[in-house]
């Protein structure tokens, strides 16, 4: 095919619905150039990682990292015919020893003849440690120049031994404007625009989620259908599934989405709390993992601030394994919105940590005499218990004695915040801390 796809198309007519090929759309509309490559503007040209590759004429070996649709194998069959390279091709899905084996063979000899042998692993992530480390040798000798394609993080993904040999290509999901220009080739390439309304044409973008083969998928599922007229944005919502959003329970959408939940009910966001909260159930995530964060954060980041955030959160968690889904999201939103709409302190988690530095620093320190149990004649003998004041019975409630124990000075782990109820406990910790020092401490 050699029209160009992004010609405009004139005499469109919205009630001609073209009719759809044999071949698949996506393939189709695959960019035969990289100047026809779309969302990814970042990489190319004189400041892109891959453009100044191009323009060098020799690929190193990298990694592509990015979304499902967003380009990576189209983007690594174009970089290797820019340099005039060989590409070999292996799916980790499907590839063995002996298919690795017959790729270096051929790597080989495409180098002995003076030609840069480029191998494209997709779907990298799906080897295993002993895979990974079996290309280790032919990547540093340049046997093969290595190019994989994955969706998941490759910090997570990949060995330590193979990451350092790879430079890291972050691809980005397509935009609406990326996803628009699909749409006006699909249109060109067919002939006549799509029988939709300008609303509709918006929400085809929409329903894509920043994937160009789904969206081609899209419009292939809605020519099939043929309508007589063009649609309106409900009927086209109608007739036309919408994907689950992209996610990857345990892995690198799981611990962004959840992180982004965190922080937000951190930054007292209740609005953008719930929007993750909803992003996180929408798309299947487990809500018992999410009521077990939002217990954490009502101990992280609220604290005593609001003594109340806590059982709140336990609560939230218990009628949520009472009622299921949906009826038990309702306590896990309110939890939520709870917690971010709280007085926040970090103080009991700052003070946890200190104070769990220090007994780990200081080994197996006794207690003081006065602070240890009495309960036989033998141990008040030899000084158990001795000396002990009992709170209650000083006035406000401190006697003022030091229970740190001997040879260990005095740390102020806890330091309350004055937001919410920590303020009144901080003034109260200051009256206690100035007793213990009225009887002779530092």
């Amino acid at each position: 095919m050699t029209e160009d796809l992004f010609a405009p198309v004139e005499g469109r007519r919205a009630e001609a619905a073209p009719r759809p090929s044999a071949a698949p759309l996506a393939e189709r509309l695959r960019p035969r150039r990289l100047d026809e490559v779309v969302g990814q503007d970042h990489l190319f040209g004189a400041a892109g990682a891959l453009g100044a590759m191009v323009a060098g004429g020799r690929l190193r070996s990298l990694v592509l990292w990015g979304p499902p649709g967003c380009g990576k194998t189209t983007i690594a069959r174009l970089l290797v015919e820019a340099v005039g390279a060989r590409l070999l091709f292996l799916s980790a899905v499907t590839a063995g020893v002996a298919d690795l084996r017959r790729v270096f063979e051929e790597a080989d000899r495409w180098r002995r003849a003076g030609v840069q042998a480029v191998l494209f692993i997709d779907e990298i992530h799906r080897f295993n440690r002993a895979q990974q480390d079996g290309l280790l040798a032919r990547v540093e000798d340049g046997t093969i120049t290595l190019i994989g394609a994955t969706t998941e993080n490759p910090s997570f993904a990949l060995t330590s031994a193979l990451l350092s040999r790879l430079e890291v290509v972050v691809l980005q999901p397509l935009d609406t404007d990326a996803l628009g220009r699909i749409v006006d080739r699909a249109e060109t390439l067919l002939g006549a625009s799509l029988p939709l309304q300008p609303a509709a044409r918006a929400l085809l973008v929409q329903l894509a989620d920043g994937d160009g083969r789904y969206l081609a998928t899209l419009i292939e599922a809605l020519l099939e259908r043929r309508p007589a007229e063009p649609l309106n944005a409900t009927d086209l919502q109608a007739l036309l599934q919408q994907r689950r959003p992209r996610y990857d329970r345990g892995q690198d959408q799981h611990f962004n989405l959840i992180s982004a939940l965190h922080k937000a009910v951190r930054a007292s966001d209740p609005d953008a709390a719930l929007y993750w909260l909803a992003r996180m159930l929408d798309a299947g995530e487990d809500a018992r993992y999410v009521a077990r964060r939002l217990v954490r954060m009502a101990s992280e980041d609220v604290g005593l601030a609001d003594p109340t955030a806590l059982p709140a959160a336990l609560a939230a968690a218990e009628a949520f394994e009472r009622l299921g889904s949906p009826e038990g999201e309702l306590a896990l939103a309110q939890a939520t919105l709870h917690l971010a709409t709280a007085p926040k302190s970090n103080a009991t988690y700052l003070a946890w940590k200190a104070a769990s530095t220090t007994a780990r620093a200081h080994g197996s320190l006794a207690p003081k005499a006065f602070s240890m149990n009495a309960p036989t004649a033998l141990m008040r003998d030899l000084g158990y218990a001795e000396g002990y004041l009992y709170d209650h019975d000083a006035p406000d409630g401190c006697a003022g004695q030091d229970h740190f124990p001997e040879g260990l000075p005095r740390e102020a782990f806890y330091r309350p915040t004055d937001r919410g109820v920590e303020a009144g406990i901080g003034e109260r910790l200051r009256r206690f801390e100035a007793k213990r020092r009225g009887r002779g401490l530092p």
